[in-house]
């Protein structure tokens, strides 16, 4: 593109213009000559005249041309003010014309002064005429040249990461793309230099310098990686790279944005956080899962919310009979049917507002749909404001996930699986614990009916997992809200590390889990390295094309009540037994009478609804030993 540029300008330059103003009016000379004679064969003539007249028109012309300054004129701004100049200087060039052949006719009787008057006459017109058809086509090829290097331009210029398939591929995909146009491929390390891929250039980096000096040398606006796993692998590269250089990183839809097994066309959009932080595509048993949910009707709890909304999403493809999506927030339940009805005509599926404290609106929902299989995703989870509001948490987590459970029992409910937290392993915050009590329910009441100590025929099975990425209300949004307004971007803690999944992988692995229970277990996700917010929110400012400390700081403001420095490895060799795929294990937790924590229950139910706190607090420590309280007013009635 920029050699275009080049060439569009030497070719606009007034010498450019001088040049081909003199061979266009030379030309028109000639043919001036050429046409008298034709039409006038008696008309004296001789190889001198000819030589002469050419002689005089283009001594005549250039310097016409170069006097009257027409040559300067630009050519793409041309009006009738240029049209005038340009007369001007054709009426000069046969003036000039007209005395020189004039003066030779005077020595020359067989050369009549009429003749040259008529030959100087249609040469004005001829070569005014032809001027202008030459300046209106080099108008219009300027315009056109010019379009279409605007329309290059407003393409985003990027290098394809990676020579593999799905890198090759994007070339064919991208060929007719209004937004985005491949200038070649970029390689780590010099193997491929000096070769080509899909008939385009594979450059190579292997420093910072080296792709700082690609971007100057080509201008291409930023690197384009065909999968995350690609992107993933050069977080700490490449990425940082891009960054310091400022260039833009842009990554190809992945397998989940699949509709009908077709990618979409372009579906290119901007490298998030969440690309950098996921990991390996998760292996699941798609036909197992399938199996044991094609057909059937499936209740999700808690629908309208981040991990809700996904598992309904998976449950869709895997060609569910009939979904019905529970949930109390209007809003975000009626954008998920406007989603739904857009994406999924042929789906039958019901939204159904409701609260799963209301024992009578879930039971009409059981009796209605009779659900074969329910999702309980239904919680509150926000940490600092459950510690502020200890009697809803208790309500909702405890109470909402005991109802269901019941109600699963009572309409002999196929499976439930309930979504639980890592912050209900040793539990430092109201939240925690409240989702350790409803684990606790739920795992008492399946062994019951194992036992035979209770009737019924419902498998449960409860799945534990960390953070997940870009969920309602949780860090990155905020960060991202905070980056838009121009910071601070606040973290509690420098040393503050988490667990993270992203939203698809958490739901697909609960799903796993879901198919292989055989027993009411607790499944646990292998959660892999902890990250540290500090250094997340310093790659969201860095991504967003900002300079931490600079554009945007960090500030600090210190642990929120309950809140932990770091969270609870979930999988370890003390804690859990390994199962068929590597990232499930089954929890090694206390097993608890159901009679007595149901006993609890009952009496937590009371103390919530009377918002008698200290009690409620006292019993919730002494039903889970391990729940001891952090930077929190409730650390006075830890033993």
């Amino acid at each position: 593109m920029n050699r275009f540029k080049i060439g569009l300008s030497s070719y606009l330059k007034a010498t450019v213009v001088l040049a081909v103003d003199v061979i266009v009016s030379l030309i028109a000379s000639i043919c001036v000559l050429m046409f008298v004679y034709a039409i006038a064969p008696s008309v004296h003539s001789s190889l001198r005249f000819v030589l002469l007249w050419m002689a005089s028109a283009t001594g005549a012309s250039v310097l016409a041309f170069y006097f009257s300054r027409a040559y300067r004129l630009i050519i793409r701004y041309s009006t009738l003010r240029e049209f005038g100049k340009l007369s001007l200087a054709v009426f000069i060039k046969d003036v000039i014309l007209l005395l020189v052949m004039l003066s030779v006719a005077f020595s020359n009787p067989y050369v009549s002064y009429s003749l040259i008057s008529y030959l100087v006459l249609i040469d004005f017109f001829v070569t005014l005429g032809a001027l202008v058809v030459v300046r209106v086509m080099m108008l219009w090829f300027y315009q056109f040249v010019t379009r279409r290097i605007n329309a290059e331009q407003r393409k985003v210029q990027v290098l394809v990461y990676g020579t593999g398939g799905k890198a090759a591929s994007l070339v064919t995909r991208l060929r007719n793309s209004k937004q985005y146009h491949i200038v070649g491929f970029l390689k780590y390390g010099s193997e491929y230099k000096n070769q080509i891929l899909a008939g385009l250039p594979i450059y190579y980096f292997n420093d910072s310098a080296d792709v700082a000096a690609l971007s100057r040398k080509f201008g291409f606006d930023g690197i384009l990686f065909a999968h995350q796993s690609e992107a993933r692998e050069e977080k700490s590269r490449l990425i940082v790279y891009c960054q310091e250089v400022g260039l833009k990183m842009y990554i190809a839809p992945s397998i989940d944005e699949m509709t009908d097994g077709k990618l979409p066309n372009s579906g290119i959009r901007k490298i998030k956080i969440d690309d950098l932080l996921g990991r390996s595509e998760i292996k699941i048993s798609m036909d197992e899962i399938k199996a044991g949910v094609a057909g059937k009707t499936v209740l999700v709890t808690g629908a309208a919310g981040s991990i809700g909304s996904e598992l309904c999403r998976q449950l869709v493809k895997l060609g569910v009979g009939e979904l019905v999506m529970l949930d109390n927030a209007e809003t975000p339940l009626h954008n998920v049917r406007l989603e739904f009805e857009d994406n999924y005509p042929g789906l039958k599926f019901t939204p159904v507002i409701g609260d799963v404290r209301q024992e009578e609106r879930l039971d009409y929902v059981f009796r209605r749909f009779r659900p074969q299989i329910v999702f309980h995703a239904a919680a509150y989870k926000h940490v600092p404001l459950m510690e502020e509001n200890p009697c809803e948490a208790v309500l909702v987590n405890v109470i909402g996930s005991r109802n269901v459970a019941d109600k699963c029992i009572e309409y002999d409910v196929e499976k439930m699986v309930m979504i639980s937290t890592d912050k209900a392993v040793n539990p430092t915050n109201i939240m925690g614990c409240t989702k350790r009590l409803a684990e606790i329910y739920v795992q008492s009441l399946g062994l019951a009916i194992e036992s035979g100590e209770h009737k019924g025929r419902t498998q449960f099975v409860t799945t534990r997992f960390g953070n997940v990425l870009g969920s309602n209300g949780s860090v990155i949004p905020r960060f991202t809200e905070q980056i838009e307004k121009g910071g601070p971007v606040t973290v509690t803690d420098p040393e503050i590390r988490r667990f993270f999944m992203t939203i698809p992988e958490a739901c697909r692995l609960v799903m796993e889990a879901a198919t292989m229970v055989t027993e009411t277990q607790i499944f646990v996700f292998d959660m892999g390295t902890p990250i540290k917010i500090a250094d997340l929110a310093k790659n969201m400012i860095q991504l967003a094309g900002y300079e931490v400390d600079k554009d945007i700081r960090i500030e600090y403001t210190g642990l929120r009540p309950g809140e932990k420095l770091y969270e609870e490895v979930l999988a370890t060799k003390e804690n859990t037994i390994p199962t068929a795929h590597d990232r499930i294990f089954v929890a090694k937790v206390r097993k608890y009478c159901y009679r007595d924590i149901s006993d609890t229950i009952d009496r937590l139910k009371q103390l919530s609804r009377a918002v008698t706190i200290p009690e409620m607090v006292i019993l919730m420590k002494e039903t889970v030993p391990e729940f001891k309280s952090k930077h929190s007013v409730f650390e006075k009635y830890d033993k």
